[in-house]
């Protein structure tokens, strides 16, 4: 049985660079064994988190079917933007309301313990959105994810890709294409063991 990763952007743009190096990554785990589904957080209605509307609404459908595709996963591949230094209220807000107890009143965040993840990020900036990354890590680390080391940060990447959205740089995409590789890698024997 072939791993199922969970590849999830913290952008919400249409033409987001973020996008496309997850794509990328997926597309390495992929030929790696795995099989990948890719969300778009835009494509969940999802309130900002409040603890009065949990309380007096339950949690949202939209919040819901999100749980539902992180449960039906093993993995998590994320392509984290940075904005002002630091990740996504888009991402950190998915996150939020998927770690809120389940109908059945298991918690939210045994649908990410023991689950293994990866991270990629792409940014104008030089660093590439590593303080996105970092950031993002300590969050994963709380709610019992295990982030494997191989990582890709990409800067300068509104000049890094080509018309079909492949980089320009052909040892940059085989090195993001590897984060997903070893994604299934570490997720198979994580798994297994």
């Amino acid at each position: 049985m072939s791993i199922r990763i969970l590849a999830v952007s913290g952008s919400s743009r249409r033409e987001s660079l973020n996008q496309k190096l997850l794509d990328l990554a997926a597309h390495g785990a992929r030929d790696a064994g795995a099989t990948v589904t890719s969300i778009r957080l835009a494509d969940f209605a999802l309130p900002l988190y409040d603890g009065d509307l949990e309380a007096e609404h339950g949690l949202p459908a939209e919040a819901l079917r999100l749980q539902q595709e992180f449960a039906r996963h093993d993995a998590l591949l994320i392509a984290t933007p940075e904005y002002n230094g630091g990740y996504t209220a888009a991402l950190k807000n998915a996150l939020d309301w998927v770690s809120r107890p389940q109908p059945d009143g298991t918690s939210g965040v045994a649908l990410f313990a023991g689950k293994v993840a990866a991270m990629v990020s792409a940014s104008p900036g030089p660093l590439g959105g590593l303080r996105s990354q970092m950031g993002m890590r300590t969050v994963l680390d709380k709610l019992g994810v295990l982030v494997i080391p191989e990582s890709f940060a990409l800067g300068l990447a509104h000049q890094a890709f080509d018309a079909e959205g492949r980089l320009n740089d052909k040892g940059a995409e085989k090195a993001v294409i590897q984060v997903g590789v070893a994604l299934n890698r570490t997720a198979t024997r994580h798994t297994a063991g």
